[in-house]
């Protein structure tokens, strides 16, 4: 069974996601792992969801158990504040996701490449399991397609675009403005594309861990350090973060002696920014909470079709996957009857040629019957078959449901949630 436990901007408030977020997918797939078949994660900013393939009847609990131990949130603060789907529904929700309808900005595209590294990280744990990387790769080609054949994907914008959209009517001339970047992953890339098709010319980069001057030499902007951040923070007109960081870069002290208006646009899960900076006189605060509540109303008719054939593809998934259903029964019909075969054959070598026609010609009918059954929802018909003709239970394995939880198991460390996860997948 596959199984999605979905915590998002639509179902939680922003400090329980800001919380559930801190972890990311490497502290929250280890507990849950142990319990399930197999487990994908993927950790963002507005939305932290683990995809499973499970035979528990348990698993939605156990897998929200572990999402709050992993983030330390009281069980009184997650009750509500999470979803649970199953089956086709969980994959029509993973390709909704994929294709960036269920996103702040809908249609937004970074959510596509946020989706494909959250099954990588999974390869990389081990964690896989054939039919999440057939639904995971399904979700991908389905927002490929989808942005493709509609205007949904030249609708929705990015995060930064739209936050600085929100900056753009209090502003004269965007060519004269002094910004300083907070930040070197791949969303400070797409903001330094962004500032410049706007006409920015003056970025200066800040790195708390040190890698300001590559970044900077890499793409053409100066750099500052952290003895300096106080003078280049108070000397700018616009200060922009997304760093990967569990505590706030940016504070009152940060713009001490601040003496002219400054915006300051915190893109970080969680905040690179103190609250306290939005009480400073002459800053304007923008975070994600501001930008999500100013989020353009969706564009309906791309957004219709976009939606029609997130449909189309998961009744699809569904069907393939309900086909498959009976497989073990039919590998176990197979198997048995292959070995008889043998055994034949031994005894009667001359007539190996023709026991072998004989017994594909018998075949091929139970297994076509097989798949038409499966795929009219009833395997379960079908071992109840095999079971009964040849004495062959070939049910897969169920999990006893007193198995240890995951959310028993000591929460991991808080850690931070990488910027290209937290700003470019809602």
């Amino acid at each position: 069974m596959l199984l999605c436990v979905t915590a998002s901007h639509k179902t939680a408030p922003f400090d329980v996601l800001e919380q559930l977020s801190t972890p990311g997918a490497d502290k929250i797939a280890p507990l849950i792992a142990p319990a399930v078949d197999g487990v994908v994660v993927l950790s963002t900013c507005n939305r932290v969801e683990a995809y499973v393939e499970t035979e528990r009847d348990d698993s939605a609990e156990l897998i929200a158990e572990a999402m709050r131990a992993a983030s330390g949130l009281a069980p009184e603060e997650f009750a509500g504040a999470y979803s649970v789907k199953t089956g086709a529904k969980a994959a029509e929700h993973l390709f909704a996701v994929a294709a960036g309808l269920e996103s702040v900005v809908i249609g937004e595209g970074e959510i596509g490449g946020q989706v494909r590294r959250a099954l990588t990280e999974a390869r990389q744990q081990g964690t896989t399991t054939s039919d999440l990387e057939r639904m995971f790769q399904r979700a991908t080609e389905t927002q490929k397609a989808i942005k493709n054949a509609t205007a949904l994907g030249r609708a929705g914008r990015s995060l930064v675009r739209l936050a600085l959209e929100l900056t753009d009517s209090r502003l004269a001339d965007w060519t004269a403005q002094k910004v300083l970047l907070v930040g070197t992953g791949m969303y400070a890339a797409a903001t330094i594309a962004a500032l410049r098709d706007r006409g920015v010319t003056d970025i200066t980069v800040f790195s708390p861990s040190g890698r300001g001057a590559k970044f900077g030499a890499k793409y053409g902007i100066a750099h500052t350090t952290r003895a300096a951040l106080v003078e280049t923070a108070i000397r700018s007109d616009i200060v922009i973060t997304c760093t990967t960081s569990d505590e706030p870069v940016v504070t009152p002290a940060t713009i001490e002696g601040l003496a002219k208006p400054l915006f300051v646009i915190d893109l970080g899960m969680p905040r690179n920014v103190d609250r306290a900076v939005g009480d400073v006189h002459g800053v304007t605060l923008l975070d994600l909470e501001t930008i999500r509540l100013h989020a353009p109303l969706e564009e309906l008719q791309a957004t219709d079709a976009a939606r029609a054939m997130v449909k189309d593809a998961a009744t699809r998934f569904a069907e393939v996957a309900r086909g498959r259903s009976a497989q073990p029964a039919i590998v176990a019909l197979r198997e048995h009857v292959f070995d008889l075969l043998e055994a034949e054959i031994g005894r009667r070598p001359e007539a190996e040629a023709a026991l072998r026609h004989l017994v594909g010609t018998l075949l091929h009918t139970p297994t076509v019957r097989a798949a038409d059954y499966a795929m009219q929802g009833r395997a379960d018909e079908v071992f109840a078959a095999i079971e009964t003709l040849f004495g062959i239970d070939a049910r897969p394995a169920v999990v006893p449901v007193d198995a240890e939880a995951p959310g028993e198991a000591e929460a991991p460390e808080a850690a931070s949630c990488p910027v290209t996860g937290a700003i470019a997948t809602f």
